[in-house]
């Protein structure tokens, strides 16, 4: 069985395509993988590292605004699709599946023209304006979340949830304490701005950590981002913060082994991304949720709104955050026990820990139409 798999940019295209892909493996002996992504995103480093075939079709997504640079970028897309079409036509796959990303379009148009088998994995509540053109032409499409079926033929639609890594689920809470030198018997407050970091949060935790340094309850495992860590461990230092005296404070610029850390979260300070969401709520993790404002669509908020709805997370908007409101909300939280439990049991009951499972079902029922 042959398929080609499309996604890129960030890593909440890529790992669920990687999930996907570990996913068949285990179910299919003969399956033979090929990644299409593009040169400049994450999955050109990625990708080669999880040991999968790569080729890349470059090209970029057009500025909202008129602009000279959308040009050439046409220009660019073009011969994208070419070399798409290309790719497709040469490996003769079963089935195509895309999880989002500029790269996903011309590879799954040109599939679904060709009368292969397409699948789009769409991760947020509102779908991007390029899988709701894909929508038209491909086989099948599995939603992340329930509310982004409204916007998909219904004949097509299956909501599935997000794939994630099966570490998540399974990592238990004693290794992490370890893991990270934390005490199992104060609460854990998880803060993470995603893969690259988000300034506003790191900001705003920096008073977070002085108002907790020396706590007796609580403890803070806290990942920056690699591109912010320096300045933002300056300015804990500015804040008069040791964070050498300060055994519950644990500022560190990523967090490879997330699973561990998730597995000791009480709480969780999060953007709204929807594979970071489908990891929480696979967890259980109560959140505060402060949604990238500038993401497409706006999509991190109407995704953060979802989990809000289910009693799962308090949001507070990028342009409403600051240290005084991030401290009284996590205070409240963390001193209210049952509205904890209460959080907690709603977003477990939102997760999707199966979703991968599910979809390589599906992903085999198209394959099987196709022989």
């Amino acid at each position: 069985m042959k398929i080609i798999v499309s996604g890129g940019g960030t890593g909440g295209h890529i790992y669920p395509a990687v999930t996907i892909i570990r996913t068949l493996q285990k179910k299919i002996d003969d399956l033979e993988i090929l990644y299409v992504g593009t040169s400049s995103g994450l999955e050109a480093d990625i990708v080669p590292k999880e040991g999968f075939p790569f080729k890349t079709v470059d090209l970029q997504g057009f500025k909202r605004s008129l602009s000279p640079v959308n040009i050439l970028r046409l220009f660019k897309a073009l011969r994208g699709v070419v070399k798409a079409a290309s790719i497709v036509r040469s490996y003769k796959p079963d089935v195509v599946i895309g999880t989002g990303g500029y790269v996903c379009g011309p590879v799954l148009m040109a599939a679904s023209l060709m009368g292969i088998p397409t699948l789009i994995q769409e991760q947020n509540v509102v779908p991007g304006i390029t899988n709701k053109i894909l929508s038209h032409f491909v086989s099948r499409i599995a939603t992340g979340a329930i509310e982004a079926n409204k916007f998909f033929p219904q004949d097509k639609v299956t909501f599935t949830g997000n794939p994630i890594r099966m570490e998540v689920v399974n990592t238990e809470r004693m290794p992490g304490y370890e893991a990270f030198d934390l005490d199992p018997a104060k609460k854990t407050v998880l803060v993470s701005g995603g893969s690259r970091g988000a300034r506003s949060i790191n900001r705003a935790m920096v008073g977070v950590l002085k108002h907790f340094a020396g706590s007796s309850k609580v403890q803070i495992l806290h990942a920056t981002g690699k591109a912010e860590y320096k300045d933002i461990i300056r300015r804990i230092a500015e804040a008069g913060i040791d964070l050498t005296q300060c055994a519950n404070l644990k500022v560190l610029p990523y967090l490879y082994n997330m699973p561990q850390a998730m597995a000791v979260a009480d709480l969780a300070v999060f953007r709204a991304g929807a594979t970071g969401l489908a990891e929480l709520t696979a967890k259980g993790i109560p959140a505060i949720l402060i949604p990238y404002p500038y993401a497409a669509e706006n999509h991190q908020e109407f995704n953060a709104r979802a989990v809000e709805k289910a009693g799962a997370a308090q949001v507070i908007l990028n342009s409403e955050l600051n240290q005084d409101i991030l401290i009284a909300v996590i205070e409240k939280l963390l001193a209210d026990e049952n509205k904890l439990r209460e959080m907690a049991e709603a977003s477990h009951s939102i997760g999707r820990p199966e979703a991968a499972e599910t979809i390589s079902e599906i992903i085999m029922e198209l394959a099987k139409k196709q022989a």
